[in-house]
Parts: structure tokens; sequence; C-alpha cells
């Protein structure tokens, strides 16, 4: 697809097909993190009651992204990966290609729903998508994100980090599918020493991203609508 997506002025032609109550669906294929970043902003500034929900699919080339409360001093040594700080809520992750972006831009007072419960289903859908695959996997106790067991202890398969402005939101979750996990070991994930990562690759997973991706919008429209 070419352009990066105007708030005001969506194109028919971007959207998956779905039902008027669900959100658009717009495939970004690979984005600059900052690019993109500033558009999930304007869309967010601009949007009216009236506006639907869109949910965003990207991959990011490799960068090193903090939150609001992130410290630098989880990223260990970043090498020539950049790191943006981001106004999303978390620490500190890693994006780069193989990983599913899927970023959610959703009106919280139309759907009823508070900011805990919105990320309890995030985590439901993700975990929901694994399974499909035979992938046990589980929520952590104040650990956002979705983790499977690892023979050290805990691995990180998907991450959640949410901006909510003007009661609405934009980030969203990461999967790890088919990447090169290297760079996690740059960094403390989410701020934990120590802890592992993880991909669906791993797990025997070899669907294309495309047909992963789709799967995970369904079952977070399901969850979420």
């Amino acid at each position: 697809m070419s352009g990066m997506p105007h708030a005001a002025q969506p194109q028919r032609g971007d959207f998956v097909q779905a039902p008027l109550c669900a959100p658009a669906v717009r495939n970004l294929g690979n984005r600059d993190f900052a690019a993109v970043w500033r558009a999930m902003q304007a869309f967010n500034q601009a949007r009216t009651a009236a506006t639907r929900d869109e949910i965003w699919l990207v991959e990011h080339p490799p960068v090193f992204t903090l939150g609001l409360a992130g410290k630098y001093e989880h990223v260990l040594h970043p090498g020539g990966i950049p790191v943006l700080k981001t106004d999303r809520g978390g620490q500190v992750t890693y994006h780069g290609p193989g990983q599913i972006v899927c970023y959610l831009l959703l009106d919280l007072s139309r759907l009823g729903m508070g900011v805990r419960e919105l990320v309890r289903r995030i985590e439901a859908a993700a975990i929901a998508l694994l399974d499909d695959y035979g992938i046990a996997s589980h929520t952590a106790p104040g650990m956002p994100g979705v983790y499977v067991n690892h023979p050290g202890g805990l691995a990180k398969i998907s991450a959640v980090g949410l901006r909510v402005a003007r009661h609405a939101t934009y980030h969203g979750l990461a999967l790890n599918v088919n990447m090169d996990l290297e760079p996690f070991s740059r960094i403390n994930p989410c701020g934990y020493a120590g802890l592992a990562s993880a991909q669906m690759r791993d797990y025997g997973v070899s669907d294309s991203m495309d047909r992963v991706a789709a799967k995970l919008v369904s079952h977070l429209i399901r969850h979420l609508y």
C-alpha cells in the first residue's frame, strides 16, 4: 500500500471487509516506527464520536522503544539500533522484521470499557490465537503481555503497550512470529532483567505473516466487539 493513512480521508480500498460495528483494518506493510507513531497521534487528534475504530498492522525496521516511564538503563547495549522515547505505557521493547505489530485505534467510550479490561481482552485474543497453533500461553501477574513456559522460566511472546488520549487508544500489541530475537538480549525487556523472548516459529508455526495477522485480527474483533 502506498502512502501513510490519513485520519480524515480513509480510502475504501485500504480496508479489510468487516461488520460495520467492527474496526476498519489496514495493512501498512513495513514502515518506519516514528512515521506510524506520528500518524497514530494525528488520527487520535482528528477523530470524533463518529470516527470508525481502526486496526493497523505493520512490521517495523529494527528499533527499541521506551514507554513514558521507560528508563534508559534498561537499554543495555543497543549497538546500531535506534532508541526512541514514546508516549505509550510500559518500559522498553524491541520491534523488528518478522514481528506483527498491531496498533489499536479504539474509542473507549464507545466500547464501554476501561483500560484494564481492554488490556485483558487484548491478551485473551493473543492467547486464543496461540492456542489455534497449539502453543500454550498465559498472562503473568503484574506483567502485561503474553508468556510461554521456557526451560529457564517465562518467555515473552507478545507485548502490550497503550496510550489513552481523548478517551481513545493508540499503540497496541506486538507478536513475535518469525524474527531475529537477538536484539531482545540487548535490553531488559519490559524492564525485567534476564526475561527471555520467544516466537511462534520456534513452536513449528510456518504460516505466513499475513495469515497469522488475519487470524489475530479475527480474535481481536471477537474479543473487543
